[in-house]
C-alpha cells in the first residue's frame, strides 16, 4: 500500500471519530466528504474531494453543488481563497479536518457578504442576460398526423418482443361492458 493510501485510510479513521454525531459533517462515499457552515439563516457546503495522490497533491475543492446555487460568486471566490491558502500550507499531510475548520472561525465573515438584496440582484441580472440570450422564436415542433402518431405507436408498443403491453386493450374491455345490459343472477 502506498504511503499516500495509508495516510487517507488513517483519515478515514479520525474523521469519523471526530465528526461522530456531527449533523453538518456528512460522508458522500470514500474520497468525498461535505461540511455544512451556517451563520443565522444564511449556510453553504463545501465538498472536499481526495484524487489518488491525496494528501501529497491538494484535494478538490467544490461549492457547485446545487444546495449553494444562491451562493454569490464573490462569497464563493472568497471561500476558496481561503481553502486554496490553508490546502497549500498543508501539502503532504492529512488536511481535511484543517480545512473544514479553518472556514468555521471565518464563517461570519464570509457570509457577511452574503445578504439577500444581493442575492436578489444576482438573480435578476442572471434572468435579464439570459432573456437577452435567448431568441424570440421559440422552435417548432414537427406537427404528426393521427395515423403518423398511431403508426409511431405501434412501432414503439410492438417492437418490443413484438407482444403489446399488458392491459393496452383494457379501454375496451370497459367501454364493452358498459355496454352490455345488466343481468341479475338469481
Amino acid at each position: 500500500m502506498s504511503d499516500d493510501a495509508e495516510q487517507q485510510a488513517e483519515e478515514i479513521e479520525v474523521l469519523k471519530s471526530i465528526y461522530e454525531g456531527d449533523e453538518n459533517f456528512k460522508q458522500v462515499d470514500a474520497t468525498t466528504y461535505q461540511y455544512k457552515y451556517a451563520d443565522g439563516d444564511k449556510s453553504f457546503i463545501l465538498e472536499i474531494s481526495w484524487g489518488p495522490t491525496y494528501p501529497t497533491d491538494k484535494p478538490k475543492l467544490n461549492l457547485e453543488i446545487f444546495y449553494n446555487q444562491n451562493l454569490l460568486p464573490s462569497v464563493k471566490e472568497k471561500i476558496l481563497s481561503i481553502v486554496n491558502t490553508e490546502a497549500d500550507q498543508w501539502l503532504g499531510c492529512a488536511m481535511t479536518y484543517t480545512l473544514f475548520e479553518c472556514l468555521k472561525e471565518k464563517v461570519v465573515e464570509i457570509l457577511a457578504e452574503q445578504t439577500e438584496e444581493a442575492v436578489v440582484t444576482a438573480r435578476v441580472e442572471k434572468i435579464i442576460i439570459d432573456d437577452q440570450t435567448e431568441t424570440k422564436k421559440p422552435e417548432k415542433k414537427e406537427q404528426l398526423t393521427k395515423a403518423q402518431k398511431r403508426r409511431a405507436w405501434d412501432k414503439a408498443e410492438v417492437g418490443r418482443g413484438g407482444e403489446k403491453p399488458r392491459g393496452w386493450d383494457w379501454v375496451d374491455i370497459v367501454k364493452h361492458l358498459s355496454q352490455v345490459p345488466h343481468q341479475p343472477t338469481s
